[in-house]
């Protein structure tokens, strides 16, 4: 299958645009999967035949070793109003992150190395992963043994701060873990003309929401990056009553391990002295989300060499505070992942998120030159 680059482009962005007009929420992947599994299989690639209920994973290439490359699928519970023509047709489901713009890039990829597939010096295997957005897609895909036999894998994220045609990574650690908790806040409910026969929820969970923000200005190292936002305030329902409970929710970010256990230790330290002191509970429910993102240091520069050679602007990224399921790759086998610029004048996960389709194509020749280079490395 040969592709002229402007016809080439076109259906790129044309499947982009299928797959964002029919967003689907983590897990429930049904029709993307089956629209990705079809253009994969007419255009001749392997589909390999691991159980999932959602995703896909596919294959170019003979030989021993595996590159491996992945995309997400998934998208998030968003009206979206960003105007454009091919805006989603499921009412408070969007592609507000760009996971149909990563999924069409490898799709790009994919048909580029089957058409050098006798070319390539092993197999390069592509994964469409389902249910990143919810941290649980990357798991399944390896405990469903798609890494085996991977030696190296890449992933990318658009980045809307960064111009069309650039290009970030960095060695060592790159994208926060995610820790998610609850409090959940016990009281004694009274008149509120007469707080003083209760325990008063709201006052304690007042008094928990700044305690907490003293962790990162006066417990963590400030050259320590670390994030503990309380996102969620739940509590009462009338002007005259105070209630018998309060539950505040929120996310601890942080780059380092020690520091990640360091947070929670103090979080629970702090809500279990305020319980006491103002005579309440106070119940604390910890989530562990995906761990730190730690690139590769060797396939970190080497996926910017490469990126530098084909033409992109290439820079060092910042640390993000924002989670990655990829992470959990990397716990298992080597790799990097990338940054590339998409230009929206609006940020992820917003309703009116729209990337520059212009870095979809480039994209999809970086990828299936990365992972053409990454088979010729010892």
């Amino acid at each position: 299958m040969t592709f002229a680059t402007q016809t080439f482009e076109q259906q790129l962005i044309d499947w982009r645009r299928e797959l964002h007009q029919n967003p689907e929420l983590s897990g429930q992947e049904v029709a993307t999967t089956a629209r990705i599994r079809h253009w994969l299989e007419s255009a001749g690639l392997r589909l390999l035949p691991y159980t999932l209920a959602t995703g896909v994973v596919a294959e170019v290439g003979h030989g021993d070793k595996v590159i491996a490359l992945r995309a997400d699928i998934d998208a998030l519970p968003i009206h979206e109003t960003s105007g454009v023509s091919f805006s989603s047709q499921h009412e408070g489901v969007m592609h507000a992150c760009g996971h149909d713009v990563h999924s069409s890039v490898i799709l790009g990829a994919a048909l580029l190395l089957k058409e050098r597939e006798d070319q390539l010096a092993g197999r390069v295997r592509l994964l469409f992963q389902p249910a990143e957005e919810n941290f649980t897609g990357a798991k399944a895909l390896i405990k469903a043994g798609a890494l085996e036999n991977v030696s190296a894998i890449f992933g990318m994220h658009n980045e809307p701060g960064l111009p069309v045609g650039t290009f970030a990574t960095r060695g060592g650690a790159f994208y926060a873990n995610v820790d998610r908790f609850v409090l959940r806040v016990k009281g004694k409910g009274a008149h509120a003309a007469r707080p003083h026969e209760g325990r008063d929820p709201i006052v304690l969970a007042s008094q928990l929401v700044i305690a907490l923000q003293t962790i990162a200005s006066r417990d963590i190292d400030t050259l320590d990056s670390v994030v503990v936002s309380v996102t969620r305030i739940q509590g009462g329902n009338t002007w005259n009553v105070l209630p018998e409970n309060v539950e505040l929710e929120g996310t601890v970010r942080t780059h380092r391990g020690d520091i990640q256990k360091q947070v929670e230790k103090r979080i629970r330290e702090i809500a279990s002295g305020l319980a006491s002191a103002f005579g309440a509970q106070i119940e604390v429910e910890w989530f562990n989300g995906p761990v730190t993102l730690i690139n590769d240091e060797k396939w970190a520069a080497f996926s910017m060499q490469v990126a530098e050679n084909v033409g992109y602007k290439t820079q060092t990224s910042e640390l993000h505070m924002g989670g990655e399921d990829f992470a959990v790759y990397l716990q298992t086998i080597p790799g990097a992942f990338v940054s590339i610029g998409s230009a929206s004048p609006y940020g992820l996960h917003h309703s009116a998120f729209n990337p520059d389709e212009a870095l979809i194509e480039n994209a999809a020749r970086y990828f299936a030159t990365l992972a053409e280079q990454a088979l010729l490395k010892n």
